[in-house]
């Protein structure tokens, strides 16, 4: 009986052990089912090393992810971990203050020269390390495969032949239903960020640096290849009509059903949306990424790297310690390789790309000239305010076009400059 006993008590302890040694870490992010799937994968590949512990992550479309994390932040509730796009991060920051400056944690990272300078500036923010870099956003410009051999057209280069593929993607049926209800692009233009993203990446994909106000402060959208640029975007949702009508109230759900529904010819196209629109529920790959319309004779089109996604942990994450080495580890090459298949991005330099479609291949070999975004946000505190007040005017031209689009840019140019005098002065 005593014997009978011991094994009892030994078997009692080895379960309470095992519990104690159970953990579970909770991510939240934005980047839906491909995300859960990748953490998913890297819950498997962590537990190798760390025996009992799971990642546990939950996807929230992107306005209702800075709530949660805001909210819960706030009130001590706050995730393990958060992942998303550094811009978004930074947003967390400014509300919370509490997110962890992970210097320290990359510093105890051997294997990390495959980050550039650039990759380490873009995941600092007011003198904190808020992100460990873990994917490079990449934005291509996507077109329909199927309605370009429809329409009799090659892969639009320039913004001629943009223009051109456009209107007969809304005249001429490319998708053989019988009815008029196909659209040349699929664009947004709700809030601020809907807006001037899709401005963002025609600037950047023409090659041009800075959108509204570059680094030195200057207000840069009169000048002259700038304003060709945003006066030829605000005509696409007016004077030339290759949008749907009630674009002007669209943000990221409406323009995506638009996408993903078929009835747009030209989109944007990211690297975490390739593997989505290969399945057969979606595109299923009726559709060929590349650089953005050229505008200028001499300049190429660009993809535009659109920042960087990161890992980043709550100041009351409630495992810390933890969660800062699955921080670390989101770098090493079995998380990187995971990251490439599930999401389509990475940022080490080493992984195998045998196993994915053309299309992803496409920017996982990084295959177009690439022109990065500048986060004037990191620069400019008051930038929110300062794009909230340029959304507001572009949104009246388009409701209402001025009868002079170049007075209208200049008038606009003076404003902005008014304006960011004021708000840097505060």
């Amino acid at each position: 009986m005593r014997i009978k006993g011991l094994f009892v008590t030994v078997a009692a302890l080895a379960l309470m052990a095992g519990s104690a040694a159970a953990q579970e870490l909770n991510v939240w992010h934005d980047l839906g089912d491909n995300g859960v799937a990748w953490f998913q994968q890297l819950s498997d590949e962590f537990a190798k090393d760390h025996p009992g512990v799971t990642i546990k992550s939950v996807s929230y479309p992107t306005d209702q992810w800075y709530g949660k994390v805001t909210g819960a932040i706030n009130t001590d509730t706050a995730p393990d971990l958060i992942y998303n796009n550094y811009e978004r991060v930074i947003r967390i920051e400014n509300q919370t203050e509490q997110v962890m400056d992970l210097s320290g944690v990359l510093a105890g990272i051997a294997d990390k020269g495959f980050l550039s300078d650039a990759d380490l500036s873009v995941a600092t923010y007011a003198g904190k390390m808020i992100i460990l870099p873990i994917q490079r956003v990449q934005m291509g410009f996507g077109v329909r495969s199927s309605w370009l051999e429809k329409v009799g057209e090659g892969y639009p280069a320039t913004w001629e032949d943009a223009k051109r593929v456009a209107a007969k993607f809304m005249s001429e049926d490319p998708d053989g239903n019988g009815n008029a209800d196909t659209f040349g692009f699929a664009l947004e233009a709700a809030n601020p960020r809907d807006l001037i993203h899709m401005l963002d990446l025609f600037t950047f994909g023409a090659g041009l640096r800075h959108t509204l106000i570059d680094t030195d402060g200057n207000i840069v959208i009169d000048e002259p290849q700038h304003a060709e640029v945003l006066k030829e975007f605000l005509k696409v949702f007016t004077e030339y009509g290759l949008v749907a009508p009630d674009t002007i109230n669209h943000s990221f759900a409406e323009m995506y059903q638009f996408i993903e529904g078929g009835r747009a010819g030209m989109f944007r196209v990211g690297d975490w949306n390739v593997k989505k629109w290969d399945g057969e529920t979606v595109l299923s790959g009726d559709f060929e990424p590349g650089p953005w319309p050229s505008f200028f004779e001499g300049m190429s089109g660009n993809v535009v790297i659109g920042g960087m996604r990161g890992i980043a942990v709550p100041e009351n994450s409630p495992n810390k310690d933890l969660a800062t080495e699955f921080a670390a580890f989101m770098l090493t090459k079995p998380a990187q390789q995971a990251s490439l298949e599930k999401v389509g991005a990475a940022v080490r330099n080493d992984l195998d790309t045998s196993a994915l479609s053309e299309r992803q291949k496409y920017f996982a070999e990084a295959r177009g000239q690439l022109n990065a975004y500048d986060f004037p946000e990191s620069v400019h505190a008051f930038y929110p305010e300062l794009e909230a007040e340029f959304h507001r005017i572009l949104l009246g031209a388009i409701a209402n076009p001025p009868a002079d689009w170049d007075k209208f840019i200049a008038e606009t140019a003076e404003t902005m400059r008014d304006l960011a005098k004021k708000l840097s002065a505060q």
